[in-house]
């Protein structure tokens, strides 16, 4: 499986690298792992939705 890192990954969704980091340390990430002190999410990973965000707001 290939493995891109959190900063590629936030760039890729359009979000910030501290959520994203924040969705992996959750486990909200399936298949994201952590090798020495850099973390990895699996390449075909989806966006996930935030929460935070209400329904026909910008």
């Amino acid at each position: 499986m290939n493995y891109i890192t959190l900063k590629e990954v936030a760039e890729k969704w359009g979000a910030l690298l501290c959520r994203v980091h924040y969705y992996c340390v959750g486990g909200r990430i399936s298949g994201a792992v952590k090798i020495a002190v850099i973390q990895f999410v699996p390449k075909n990973a989806k966006k996930l939705i935030d929460v935070r965000k209400k329904k026909g707001r910008n």
